[in-house]
């Protein structure tokens, strides 16, 4: 099918292989096939395409949305029936609570004419999340087919393999099918594909050819790529617009977007600002040898005292412990460097990475540094968590029930600076690495 190929690309062999295990409309299809693969690396779309553009009656469920059992099965059953009765356009809702109920339902709702004599196909798109649901549920969908009696087909997509579904009782086996991830290559050729219509194909790859150059090794995922992508391309044909040079300089338009995806390289992945705020940097008339690290960190949301919070977590990840009384006590004394500094500590924390803190170190640094007395309530206790949620914090060490917590600082020093100066704190005067 040539506007299949068209539509999906870098991925024949698995387009072929579920094209043949699919056959024609009223022939018998495997009753499951488990398709798994990294982030990003077509499952969703091959399937969703392949069963748009063959017409084949088809239901899509995700499993995050539905992470209730009563939920996941009412929602395929109501979809099915919106697929049966397109053509009065009349269903009433249906209730299905057990999976029991579901097969009886499903017996009748493939009943109607226009599901008779074809195959009808139930994808489960993010299916490890079906593992954490009823035991029975997982082997019921595996032979449905057999289990009703109807031409049906279960293909569950995950990003996890088959061995890490498989319960310990066994089970019917899927068709298993793998989705390796994108080469640079493939990458390229469906980069390249996006181009806009105002400018030739070549000239987007070229771009497209220098920004994987950039990314690559830091980035194999295909939808952060095609963000990143979308998100650069003014920046990189600004020259052209300009008039200040062609289309085949590339030495000129390389000049002019280098500095930007250096800027950009900080941001793959953290979505730390908006498109349209990195846009409104990016116009900003910033001398490229004054870019330094990602002056979007201004940017950064964090209630009040989450900002307290992580700039004590950063000065007790470099902070040595017994330094704690020179920096917090006001009443210490002078204490010089040269006294507490020990044959061993030659070399700066920072070089030798965060090391790791217990939560009541935490605590009473942030009782010295914060102005007003903040008392230990839940909500302090939530915002750390949060903090580890967005990975601006990491519990380590929480293995052994009798100790308590352990969490490291995972930001850079400019991250923690821009911070700072939010909450006019001046976080230097308290780092033991530049006194």
């Amino acid at each position: 099918m040539p506007h299949l190929e068209n539509m999906v690309l870098c991925r024949e062999s698995q387009v072929a292989t579920l094209q043949s295990l699919f056959g024609e409309r009223h022939h018998f299809s495997f009753p499951s096939i488990f398709i798994y693969g990294h982030t990003a690396s077509g499952k969703t779309y091959v399937t969703q395409t392949l069963l748009k553009t063959l017409e084949l009656p088809h239901v899509f469920v995700n499993c995050v949305e539905c992470f209730t059992l009563r939920l996941l099965l009412e929602q395929i059953l109501n979809r099915l029936s919106h697929l049966s009765s397109s053509e009065d356009g009349y269903c009433t809702e249906i209730t299905c609570d057990t999976f029991n109920d579901f097969v009886r339902l499903f017996k009748q709702v493939t009943k109607a004419e226009s599901l008779k004599d074809q195959t009808v196909y139930i994808v489960l798109d993010k299916a490890e999340y079906l593992r954490d649901m009823e035991a029975n549920l997982l082997p019921g969908f595996l032979r449905l087919q057999e289990l009703t009696d109807r031409n049906v087909t279960v293909i569950f997509l995950s990003e996890i393999v088959w061995e890490k579904f498989r319960p310990n009782t066994g089970c019917f086996e899927p068709f298993v099918l793998y989705f390796p991830d994108y080469s640079i290559g493939n990458l390229q050729k469906i980069l390249s594909h996006d181009h806009p219509p105002e400018y030739s194909a070549d000239f987007y790859a070229a771009y497209i050819n220098i920004l994987l150059g950039v990314f690559y090794t830091v980035c194999r995922d295909l939808k952060e790529l095609r963000h990143l992508a979308v998100l650069n391309f003014p920046k990189y044909c600004e020259p052209v617009v300009k008039g200040e040079a062609s289309e085949r300089d590339t030495r000129k338009l390389w000049r002019n977007i280098e500095p930007h995806l250096k800027k950009a390289m900080q941001t793959v992945y953290l979505r730390e600002i908006s498109s349209s705020q990195w846009e409104k940097l990016q116009n900003d008339d910033t001398d490229p040898g004054q870019l330094k690290g990602l002056s979007a960190y201004t940017h950064v949301e964090l209630p009040y005292y989450s900002k307290f919070i992580l700039i004590a977590a950063y000065l007790a990840s470099y902070n040595p412990a017994r330094t704690d009384k020179r920096f917090f006590l006001k009443h210490h004394g002078k204490i010089k460097k040269t006294n507490f500094l020990k044959k061993h500590e030659k070399t700066s924390n920072h070089l030798l990475g965060p090391k790791p803190f217990p939560l009541d170190r935490l605590l009473a640094i942030l009782y010295s540094i914060v102005d007003s007395r903040v008392a230990p309530t839940a909500n302090i206790f939530s915002q750390i968590t949060s903090l580890v949620t967005l990975q601006l914090l990491a519990l380590v060490g929480h293995d052994d029930q009798l100790d308590g917590p352990k969490y490291k600082c995972t930001v850079s020093l400019d991250f923690i600076r821009a911070i700072a100066r939010t909450v006019n704190f001046d976080i230097i005067k308290y780092l033991y690495d530049f006194l």
